[in-house]
């Protein structure tokens, strides 16, 4: 492994930690691409490279999740009642995600998450509003709800802020408040995710060294020590700054993450 994997590694934390805070995300829409980017200039398996970056994205957005919700917990923006009430749902779906790509290609869930990349980034820049009178939906609907965000989550290796904070704008949550609590339900999804990539790795054949299933240690141990320390500034810029405006410069990065895994994907 050389300096610069290393050093990207550390990058690539720092990146997910702000945008946890920013944007209420996990980071993983960053962290996956950047992983297949390392993991296939190390030579790791092809075979195992996509689901090794979904579960190392995974274990290292328990992490980023922690720190980023207490600091939204400090000012207030973390509603409770709507973490309590999802997630059940989110546990589940999560974990069967894990198992559902278990069993997929590589080149398939790349391509999966390419088309999730072009969905989330084409939302934010609609950036629709809802009508003033929809609200959260109950038990049956929020049950769904977090059982869908689980599986996509675990599909493409993020949080869940990607669809969690636009479902809660939706239902029109004051949108700190959706980041805040999309940060806190991205802890559940990462520790169901993580345990589901983990358990279902254990048995993969050709797996690189440092490896626990799927998750790769070394990879895990560079992001978390980054993000960790920068969560907490991206707390701060989420309640300091224009979030419409930040939501459209994160669109603009995702459509350029998607196109380059989609030329990689073509050639």
């Amino acid at each position: 492994m050389t300096v610069t994997i290393i050093l990207i590694y550390l990058g690539v934390g720092a990146i997910a930690g702000v945008l946890a805070g920013l944007l209420g995300v996990g980071g993983g829409l960053v962290i996956v691409p950047m992983l297949v980017y390392c993991f296939t200039r190390q030579g790791l398996p092809n075979e195992h490279i996509m689901h090794i970056a979904l579960g190392t994205s995974m274990a290292s957005i328990i992490f980023t999740s922690v720190s980023s919700f207490l600091a939204h917990h400090k000012k207030g923006a973390v509603n409770w009642t709507v973490v309590k009430r999802i997630s059940a749902g989110i546990v589940l779906g999560t974990f069967a995600g894990t198992w559902l790509a278990a069993g997929l290609s590589t080149a398939f869930l790349k391509g999966f998450f390419v088309i999730f990349l072009y969905y989330v980034a084409t939302q934010m820049v609609l950036g629709k509003k809802p009508p003033a009178s929809r609200d959260l939906p109950g038990p049956a609907g929020m049950f769904t709800a977090g059982g869908t965000i689980g599986v996509i989550s675990s599909l493409v290796g993020i949080g869940g802020g990607s669809l969690s904070v636009p479902f809660m704008v939706w239902c029109n949550l004051p949108v700190h408040t959706a980041i805040g609590t999309s940060a806190a339900i991205g802890f559940p999804i990462a520790v169901a995710g993580c345990l589901g990539y983990l358990v279902n790795g254990l048995q993969a054949v050709s797996l690189p060294p440092f490896s626990v299933g799927f998750i790769y240690i070394p990879a895990l141990m560079g992001i978390v020590l980054a993000s960790v320390v920068t969560a907490s500034l991206g707390v701060t810029l989420a309640h300091s700054l224009p979030v419409p405006r930040l939501k459209r410069i994160f669109a603009l990065l995702l459509f350029l993450v998607a196109t380059k895994m989609a030329w990689g994907l073509i050639g």
